[in-house]
């Protein structure tokens, strides 16, 4: 089994930054890609950035330019910096890896964490 643990959410004014960052914990495992999504209030989850495990990154095109995706190899993690924030930013953010372990490729969800911006 993989966990994840998310943290750094929290509350923050427009204009403002938060730095989100996403842990893997477990045994015999590899991680491909890794990825943070958001949900909203009575939105759909959508996808904020991934990031592969060469470092390739892909993004929404309503967070360009403003959060930058990263990861660390040896550490499981992976960053997500989150800049010139805005209220339509506001949402659940979770945290997604791939993970293949012996042979099976199995997604893992972390249990989100709560951004708000807000004056």
């Amino acid at each position: 089994q993989v966990q994840l643990v998310e943290s750094g959410g929290g509350l923050v004014q427009p204009g403002g930054s938060l730095r989100l960052s996403c842990v893997a914990s477990g045994s015999s495992f590899s991680i491909g890609s890794m990825g943070w999504y958001r949900q909203a209030p009575g939105k759909q989850r959508e996808l904020v950035a991934t990031i592969t495990s060469l470092h390739g990154t892909n993004y929404a095109d309503s967070v360009k330019g403003r959060f930058t995706i990263s990861r660390d190899n040896a550490k499981n993690t992976v960053v997500l910096q989150m800049n010139s924030l805005k209220a339509e930013d506001t949402a659940v953010y979770y945290c997604k890896a791939d993970v293949l372990i012996y042979l099976t490729l199995t997604t893992y969800w972390g249990q989100g964490t709560q951004v708000t911006v807000s004056s």
